[in-house]
């Protein structure tokens, strides 16, 4: 052990042996020990629920299009919220709060349900199919096995795919874009007021995030709705219940409403095995990310209680669609209450806590419209595209397969599960052919396999 080690452990010694008995709250998630306080976490959880709790404007309104009523998908999205982030904050102990995937709702709704003319119900079959898989995975190591199996720039490109799609869906709902017969999309009328106070959304979320305001998303909703009020075309509210309401909205609609059967029956393998490859590598990315930052990865690149999340993950995904929502990720804005100092399991309960209050405005999140929370999704794409820069653009076998998958996926509309099947396709081909074939990991040609299946399938 180096001297600078042996003095820092004395010290840490030292300090447990003349600090008082630590609280309930020391003991349960290990403050002393990751070197922080009850103050700065309640801090770093109230910097990141600001941050994140778009979420519970955006993710309903998705979930409509889908056809789920919008009042027992805001509770969904609530106690889905709740609960996940409960699980992370006091069974893995935790700094990370998980909600609802930006992206995966977008795939549930207009890739599953809209896009293959499934009820609802189906689709939340999938979602909890896709959640069972994705704990056998977990819980065998077989997920560790897929993720280092597939090439890092496919990877990158399934980000910015995803994003260029959230951002298409956007500049539809604002009305930005329009569909046209001859051209198939066209620029919508935007001296209209939607697409207009759209707009001015955009550039608002964009200034406010570029100054680092904490809850740009949030105030940028808030102001667009306002706006809308002022102008006429949104109602605004007319009294104090219109605002706030103390009886808890219901998820009857939609508990355990999910269609497991019809999922199976209809044979929706390419959707499931999508849904469970975007999991894999959206919540493994931001989980390392967000533990690295908040100083929980060792000099061996181990992250103690990373298994533990893992597992909560899978767990959130399967409650979720029991409850009426969409597979859970962890939230990338988890990273301004870290830099607050958010170090472990109490931040995330702080965030559980302020989620579960939130319930009380769900009349006031009823009636925020699209053209509100349109400029969300646009600013989500185009955040997500700062993956590009991962891809080798001048390997023309890696630039192909990465700009097949990228692009397929907003001008396939309505089907990620398609770009990301012809994205893995092309790479394996090409590389196969180009004569690279040991750059090709062995788990690419089952996945290549099991594509190729399905589409001769469906056919």
């Amino acid at each position: 052990m180096a001297i600078n080690e042996k003095v820092e452990t004395q010290h840490m010694e030292l300090i447990k042996k003349s600090a008082p008995n630590p609280s309930w709250l020391d003991k349960l998630f290990h403050l002393t020990e990751r070197k922080t306080d009850v103050k700065t976490e309640i801090l770093a959880g109230i910097t990141t629920f600001v941050t994140m709790s778009y979420i519970i404007f955006v993710n309903p309104t998705i979930l409509a299009d889908a056809g789920i009523p919008k009042e027992a998908a805001i509770a969904a999205t609530i106690f889905a919220t709740v609960f996940a982030t409960l699980l992370f904050a006091l069974w893995a102990n935790m700094p990370i709060a998980v909600a609802p995937g930006m992206g995966l709702n977008a795939f549930f709704t207009y890739t599953v349900v809209l896009g293959e003319g499934l009820t609802w119900q189906t689709g939340l079959g999938a979602v909890f199919i896709s959640g069972v898989v994705f704990f056998i995975l977990t819980i065998t190591g077989l997920r560790k096995k897929i993720i280092e199996g597939i090439p890092a720039i496919l990877k990158s490109a399934i980000s910015v795919g995803i994003g260029l799609f959230i951002a298409f869906i956007g500049f539809k709902q604002a009305g930005i874009i329009v569909s046209n017969k001859e051209n198939l999309v066209a620029l919508g009328q935007l001296t209209k007021p939607g697409p207009l106070l759209a707009l001015l959304g955009f550039i608002a979320v964009t200034v406010l995030t570029a100054r680092k305001i904490k809850g740009a998303a949030l105030i940028s909703i808030l102001l667009v709705s306002i706006a809308g009020m002022v102008l006429g075309i949104v109602e605004a509210p007319k009294s104090i219940s219109s605002v706030v309401s103390f009886s808890m909205p219901s998820i009857s609609e939609t508990f355990l409403q999910m269609d497991i059967k019809s999922a199976l029956h209809y044979g929706l393998f390419s959707i499931i095995f999508s849904f469970t490859l975007v999991e894999l590598f959206d919540n493994l990315g931001s989980m390392i990310g967000l533990s690295k930052k908040a100083g929980l990865m060792d000099e061996k690149g181990k992250i103690k209680g990373l298994d533990k999340a893992l597992m909560a993950d899978s767990l959130a995904t399967v409650a979720s669609a029991a409850m009426g929502s969409t597979a859970m990720n962890a939230y990338v804005e988890n990273a301004a209450g870290i830099a607050e100092g958010g170090k472990t399991g109490l931040k995330a309960l702080v965030v559980a806590m302020l989620f579960l209050v939130s319930i009380l405005f769900t009349p006031l999140i009823s009636i925020i419209p699209a053209f509100a929370t349109a400029p969300i999704l646009i600013m989500v794409g185009a955040l997500m595209l700062t993956e590009i820069k991962n891809i080798p653009l001048d390997e023309i076998t890696d630039a192909v397969p990465a700009f097949c998958t990228i692009i397929l996926m907003p001008l396939t509309f309505i089907s990620i599960g398609e770009g990301l099947a012809l994205g893995f396709l092309s790479y394996t081909f090409v590389k196969l052919l180009a004569g690279r074939a040991k750059e090709i990991h062995w788990i690419m040609y089952i996945i290549s396999a099991a594509f190729i299946i399905n589409f001769v399938w469906a056919a």
